[in-house]
């Protein structure tokens, strides 16, 4: 499994009350379950920045990560970013593989 970094901004007005938000995410990951049952949650933050949200997940592959990211911009007029990710460790390894 491939690790994804998604940034969310919801747009103005979509989530006007703590229950509207709880409402939106349960709509969201219920689809997703749906549509992308090899996803797997990994941690979800609430940050202050230009994103209002950062989620990483685990996907099989880019396709899969893509759908995620359009299903979620379908609640809620969101815009979203994903980025593919490699642990440390990991990225340490390719880059002592690295012929320079």
């Amino acid at each position: 499994m491939n690790t994804f970094i998604m940034l969310t901004k919801l747009g103005s007005g979509i989530a006007r009350t703590g229950t509207m938000l709880e409402e939106l995410e349960r709509s969201a990951v219920d689809k997703i379950r749906e549509q992308c049952p090899n996803v797997r949650w990994l941690h979800s933050y609430a940050v202050l920045g230009r994103p209002d949200y950062v989620d990483v997940f685990s996907a099989p592959d880019v396709e899969t990560a893509i759908k995620v990211s359009a299903l979620v911009r379908t609640f809620g007029a969101a815009d979203t970013e994903i980025w593919p990710a490699l642990e440390w460790e990991h990225f340490k390894a390719v880059s002592r593989s690295l012929h320079t």
